[in-house]
């Protein structure tokens, strides 16, 4: 047995939690610096200020873990307690300069977990009336916080072999760390790459530099955040929306296709089963809303073609950029987009639900069950995905992540009706942030209960960390027990 496969037998070693953690301040004190150069550059000097406090503080709680020795090899529980940890600090780290936007402390605080989670929910109803460094810092966090989850991916999905194998394809290590470090390298190119992409031709539509930008980190990051209050119909140009979810679509596949397609076999990348999922749900998804907003509004046929597609795919990518009122929407609409809102794009892609593989997962063991009843009782037959035998590992942790993620959103939709809210719209609203896709039907803002909001910031830290992680931080043997040497 493998370090990584029975790391989770041990309990933590404080020392290797505080080297890791450690080197991830020291990237955001860097990360910091970002949004406190615009500041300056915009004069808002005050702002500014705030940041450079809060680099200070974060590159002083960094500096007495420089001198800890690096680990031979780090375990799944340390890695998954280094993601939780980096995901809930980040957001408490840039509350104090992002709060001289002048907004309550729960509302920054929902914006700044909303930002690194790439959700994209927010509570401010007037986004052009904040400070330009506002809009960018989220915008900015969106950016981070999904190339983040990509390369921490491999901590969440080592003990999943299908998954990890698909990331960490020809990494030729079983050491985490430095698998990890593999993986990053390579995704941080193609996710560099991406953003580059859509920042040259959103300034070429457009010639704005600032929501260029702004947009190509939230919209390859699949995180959502608009500098328009009404997102995607902001746009004089319709093109430019139509670009936007173009790119959301491309931060939705799975990054590693993208360093496979380039080094090894692009027809094998493109054949891809969660790639071609990710297609063929958002073509349905478009479809069923189209025939649905046909019916139901005075539209024409191509302008509801074009209203689908954007919020269909939109939803499927887990974006959650809004080009029409969801609250307005008929309720099938709103449950087409739940569905897919719930299932998400693929694994290592910068978006959330489930994931594709875990859907197609399910879908197999289904097809398997079912054609076991006319199989002989003698028989024996395995499921296998896309040629890969299915081991039971993969079939038990993909059930057991689906049906966590339905038991987060039931629970937090029972409390949102506790407090009186229409059903629908709650089971929507608690589904976008468990899937930090970001679209509302109206029910998150400013005057929203503190309470549901908490509940909110609650399940997108969840459904960023798919759950998982969270539940080993709050797992007593991850602490208390036999551990292994460093």
């Amino acid at each position: 047995m493998t370090n990584s496969q029975s790391s989770l037998s041990y309990a933590i070693r404080p020392k290797v939690i505080a080297k890791y953690f450690g080197q991830l301040l020291i990237i955001q004190s860097i990360l910091i610096l970002v949004p406190m150069l615009v500041a300056i550059t915009y004069g808002e000097y005050h702002i500014a200020i705030r940041y450079l406090i809060v680099f200070f503080v974060v590159l002083l709680l960094a500096l007495p873990t420089i001198r800890l020795q690096s680990p031979e090899h780090i375990q799944v529980n340390e890695a998954l307690v280094i993601v939780s940890l980096a995901f809930v600090t980040s957001p408490l780290f840039m509350f104090y300069p992002m709060s001289a936007a002048g907004l309550s402390i729960i509302d920054t605080l929902f914006e700044a977990i909303s930002a690194v989670t790439t959700t994209g929910l927010t509570t401010i109803a007037n986004i052009e009336d904040k400070p330009r460094t506002f809009l960018f810092a989220r915008a900015w966090m969106q950016w981070y916080g999904g190339l983040g989850i990509v390369v921490l991916s491999v901590a969440l999905l080592m003990r999943h072999h299908l998954a990890a194998r698909r990331l960490t394809e020809s990494s030729g290590s079983e050491n985490l760390a430095t698998t990890a470090r593999t993986h990053a390298r390579r995704m941080l190119a193609v996710y560099l790459a991406l953003t580059f992409l859509g920042f040259i031709v959103l300034l070429s539509l457009s010639g704005d530099g600032f929501m260029a930008l702004t947009h190509s980190f939230t919209s390859v990051s699949t995180g959502g955040f608009s500098t328009y209050s009404n997102s995607l119909a902001g746009f004089e140009k319709p093109v430019i929306a139509y670009v936007i979810i173009g790119l959301a679509v491309l931060g939705a596949i799975p990054l590693p296709l993208y360093y496979r397609a380039v080094h090894n076999n692009w027809r094998e990348a493109f054949n891809d089963m969660e790639l071609q999922a990710l297609l063929f749900l958002g073509v349905i998804c478009t479809a069923l809303l189209t025939g649905i907003l046909y019916s139901t509004t005075d539209w024409d046929i191509s302008y509801a073609i074009g209203q689908a597609f954007l919020q269909g795919f939109s939803a499927q990518t887990g974006a959650g950029f809004s080009s029409l009122e969801i609250k307005g929407l008929d309720d099938a609409a709103k449950a087409v987009l739940m569905v897919s809102m719930f299932i998400g794009g693929g694994i290592g892609s910068t978006t959330g639900g489930i994931k594709l593989l875990r859907l197609l997962i399910l879908l197999r063991l289904i097809q398997a069950l079912l054609q076991r009843t006319s199989m002989p009782s003698h028989a024996v037959s395995k499921p296998r995905l896309n040629g890969k035998l299915l081991e039971d590992d993969d079939i038990q942790r993909a059930l057991l992540l689906i049906l966590l993620f339905v038991a987060v959103i039931m629970l937090s939709w029972f409390i949102f009706i506790a407090f009186g809210y229409p059903a629908l719209d709650s089971l929507f609203e608690v589904v976008s942030a468990t899937g930090t896709v970001g679209l509302s039907t109206g029910i998150t803002h400013t005057e929203l209960h503190p309470v549901l909001k908490t509940v909110l910031c609650i399940d997108m830290l969840m459904g960023r960390l798919e759950i998982v992680a969270l539940l080993v931080v709050l797992y007593p043997p991850t602490w208390i027990g036999k551990r292994m040497k460093a």
